[in-house]
């Protein structure tokens, strides 16, 4: 999850179509390592204990790979949302940061989106009305073939993670889908309309 709120995005070197330089979706070191570890989280859980053990200590070696040999310098990379942004979104009613979450996403802007989510947070609300704001870009973005996946894993780790920690989750999340916005998912468009929605 640090990976995702720390990741400094992706360099002018390694644009391709529907990855801009600074976009942190798609086959990111944040997303890849969430999936990988929330992956080999599952397998753990459905094996034997031998088993279990080898499943640790790969996702272990994946995120140390991903932090180092793609990451560069990690520890000195802000995390998201980072004080300036935080600037930005004024504690208010849960109604009010949805509506932030929601410019943030559609303008690209990943410390908005991430900022809204972390002042939602703060009030204490349920959290399901964020997971449905960023459940209905999940699936009309392509997310470089990651928008669906990643909304999956950050539910399961946000089930999962201890409350102090859970909303980091959820920010990360945010950031992603600010990142994606703007690929439609293939086939989307042809299934609303074919389902009249």
């Amino acid at each position: 999850n640090q990976l995702v709120l720390r990741d400094a995005g992706r360099p002018a070197a390694q644009v391709s179509p529907g990855k801009p330089a600074g976009s942190v979706h798609g086959d990111s070191i944040g997303v890849h390592a969430c999936d990988s570890a929330n992956a080999w989280r599952n397998m753990a859980r459905s094996s034997t204990s031998s088993n279990a053990i080898a499943c640790l200590i790969l996702s272990a070696y994946q995120v140390a790979h991903d932090r180092t040999s793609r990451g560069g310098d990690f520890l000195k990379w802000q995390p998201y949302p980072t004080s300036d942004a935080l600037v930005t979104v004024s504690s208010g009613p849960p109604e009010e940061l949805l509506s932030a979450l929601k410019r943030g996403i559609e303008s690209n802007d990943q410390s908005l989106a991430s900022a809204a989510v972390a002042r939602y947070a703060a009030t204490n609300a349920p959290p399901r009305p964020v997971f449905d704001v960023l459940l209905q870009y999940a699936v009309s973005e392509d997310g470089a073939l990651h928008a669906e996946k990643y909304y999956r894993t950050v539910s399961e780790e946000f089930a999962a993670t201890r409350p102090a920690f859970r909303w980091r989750q959820v920010v990360a999340l945010a950031r992603v889908t600010a990142s994606e916005f703007g690929q439609r998912a293939a086939g989307y468009d042809e299934a609303c309309r074919l389902l009249n929605l």
